[in-house]
């Protein structure tokens, strides 16, 4: 599959967030828990981040792996940012590898990610496709499901609606659509992350000023904590660093924990 992480918190440098024993860069290489989604995220990395409080995201994609670019490690390690999503990919079987094809996807405030694929594509969600704009089809990143994903949360996101609440309702409906797909998406406007666990590992971290939603741990500290399958996540900073975590589907309907700061 892929591996992504968001953070929010202080203005750190982008390669502290990538960097380390266990971090996306190495897992571009050697991830700790695909769950049987592949052995490496080879084919290609993006990474998106917030330069001030009010401005949009500036983005970096590439379809090469990440330890390649040796341009995009001098531009991490002179970079910093209070909002960071970072994604290394491995491409489903089919699927075209090119720059696009990267996330994070992107539209005004909003970065997301996809972690995970789409059973039976293209045909099994074509129907809910079908409710995008031509011109929102016609204009998508890549052909991919990924891009399809983003184009379906986005159309809610223009509507208004919150960001975990856009993503609920798209996995429900693709999962409902596409049983057994991997849904494992990851959404933020630099205030807010949100993000889904559908047959995928996902692990949080929150820090006195800071919180971190990640794929998996980038180190053995004991303060990450691990998201049960089924799950959406909303981390806040404000007024203090929190993670909320409520199920998804018919998973523990009655599940609704606040994990520790």
């Amino acid at each position: 599959m892929c591996r992504h992480l968001g953070y929010l918190g202080p203005a750190v440098p982008i390669a502290g967030l990538l960097d380390g024993p266990s971090g996306l860069l190495r897992q571009t290489w050697a991830p700790a828990d695909m769950r049987g989604g592949g052995t490496v995220n080879a084919d290609g990395f993006g990474v998106g981040w917030y330069p001030d409080d009010d401005g949009p995201p500036v983005r970096y994609r590439r379809a090469v792996p990440m330890w390649t670019d040796a341009g995009f490690a001098q531009v991490a390690a002179s970079t910093s940012s209070r909002a960071v999503l970072a994604a290394a990919r491995s491409a489903t079987v089919g699927m075209p590898v090119v720059d696009t094809a990267c996330a994070p996807f992107a539209e005004g405030r909003w970065l997301f990610s996809h972690n995970g694929r789409v059973t039976g594509w293209p045909d099994s969600i074509a129907p809910l496709a079908a409710d995008l704009s031509t011109v929102d089809l016609m204009t998508l990143d890549a052909p991919t499901d990924s891009a399809v994903l983003w184009a379906m949360v986005r159309r809610l996101l223009r509507a208004g609606a919150p960001v975990d609440d856009a993503l609920a309702e798209v996995v429900t409906a693709v999962a409902a659509a596409a049983p057994d797909s991997r849904l494992n998406l990851m959404l933020t406007d630099g205030v807010t992350i949100a993000a889904t666990t559908w047959w995928h590992s996902l692990a949080t971290f929150t820090g006195p000023d800071f919180v971190v939603v990640a794929s998996e741990p980038w180190s053995p500290d004991p303060e990450w904590v691990q998201v049960a399958d089924r799950r959406l996540v909303t981390a806040t900073l404000s007024p203090t660093p929190a993670v909320r975590v409520r199920a998804l589907g018919s998973a523990d309907k009655d599940a609704d924990d606040r994990l520790p700061a």
